[in-house]
């Protein structure tokens, strides 16, 4: 019998049934078992500032109320942190709304947006579902292809550019240089969304610094990472004032709680936690570079708190990760051609890298 009832757009009528993440609390549930080991989200295992912590659990008292929807004293905060205004800093639930909130300001439906093929899926799936058409350039040698992205923007007449550096899946980054080298190559009418989600993780003498006055790009910073608040939603943007003030007009704006900017706040203050979690993470990676290589299995070099194992093909990565997921490891890896003879393994704490080290050596013995 055919359904009745309202009838859905033309653009989500053409979407197939898609879900851009299977989580791990998914996988405990077919499998009726938790994970011993989360390493698969990219989330932080070092958990949160104790000043954040302190912060959000004062702030529950007034959660009664609504949160600031300006969001004015965080974004005081990181206009002061990265030398900007007021007026060039919004914030949202995680780059994942901040994504989203871009794709329709700017992208009207049949527009081609231009990313690199297997890059942040979430991306693409706010281009999809607002009727847009994603054109991808394959990474060349493991890296994106940055000569390649302009091009193709040029040819597509694209509204946006889509780039994540440091790179989510492979880890790699683009330095200052490289970055200012796209800008110029940039056709006019296209906006730059500069994803830096992992910046933390890079020294700052490499990033590109942040200038408020080109209307071109965008970048996006986020507190799921080096300051472990995933679960709090939060992140932010810094832009030209008048793309934020365009953001006002159509942003959720009760859309980041009063606990997670409560957090935020803490968190950026506590600079000795976030540092050391950032030492952490690079001892974790080499530590599981050594473990790799030891395995004879290869590694790319990463700037992110993640490192991809590189099995050399297809099968042996799906099931190296598979017997790794029914030994009770969480883990991703990418499903593009090209990448998906990776395997992304999270920097967990000394305690989740010996878990993952031991059962890891097992299954390749295996």
């Amino acid at each position: 019998m055919a359904r009745s009832g309202p009838l859905y757009t033309h653009i989500v009528q053409a979407i197939p049934p898609v879900v851009p993440f299977v989580g791990p609390e998914t996988i405990e549930r077919r499998q009726g078992r938790r994970f011993r080991v989360r390493l698969g989200a990219n989330e932080s295992a070092f958990g949160v500032s104790p000043e954040a912590c302190k912060a959000m659990s004062e702030a529950i008292a007034g959660v009664a109320w609504y949160c600031d929807p300006e969001g004015y004293e965080l974004r005081r905060q990181l206009a002061d942190l990265h030398g900007v205004g007021l007026e060039n800093v919004v914030i949202g639930a995680g780059i994942d709304d901040l994504l989203g909130l871009v794709v329709r300001t700017f992208m009207n439906p049949g527009d081609v947006i231009v990313a690199s093929q297997g890059s942040y899926p979430t991306f693409a799936y706010h281009v999809t579902g607002y009727g847009g058409r994603l054109e991808t350039v394959p990474y060349r040698n493991d890296r994106n292809d940055l000569l390649a992205l302009t091009d193709h923007a040029a040819l597509h007449k694209a509204c946006i550019l889509f780039l994540a550096n440091p790179d989510n899946p492979t880890g790699s980054f683009y330095g200052s240089n490289a970055i200012a080298d796209l800008l110029e190559r940039l056709p006019e009418e296209c906006l730059f969304i500069l994803d830096e989600a992992y910046l933390d993780f890079v020294p700052a003498d490499a990033i590109l610094p942040i200038e408020s006055g080109d209307p071109r790009i965008i970048r996006m910073r986020t507190f799921s990472k080096a300051h472990g608040m995933a679960g709090a939603r939060i992140g932010y943007a810094i832009a030209h004032e008048e793309l934020i003030a365009t953001f006002n007009k159509i942003r959720l704006h009760f859309g980041v709680n009063l606990v997670a900017q409560a957090g935020a706040m803490a968190s950026l203050r506590d600079t000795e936690f976030v540092a050391g979690v950032v030492k952490a993470i690079e001892e974790g990676r080499q530590e599981y570079a050594a473990l790799a290589a030891d395995t004879g299995i290869a590694t790319l070099p990463s700037m992110t708190n993640f490192l991809a194992f590189d099995f050399g093909t297809q099968e042996r990565a799906d099931k190296t990760m598979q017997r790794m997921i029914e030994r009770g490891v969480f883990l991703r890896k990418p499903v593009v051609a090209g990448l998906n003879r990776l395997v992304r393994v999270t920097v967990g704490t000394a305690e989740d890298r010996a878990v993952f080290a031991e059962i890891f050596r097992d299954v390749m013995r295996g």
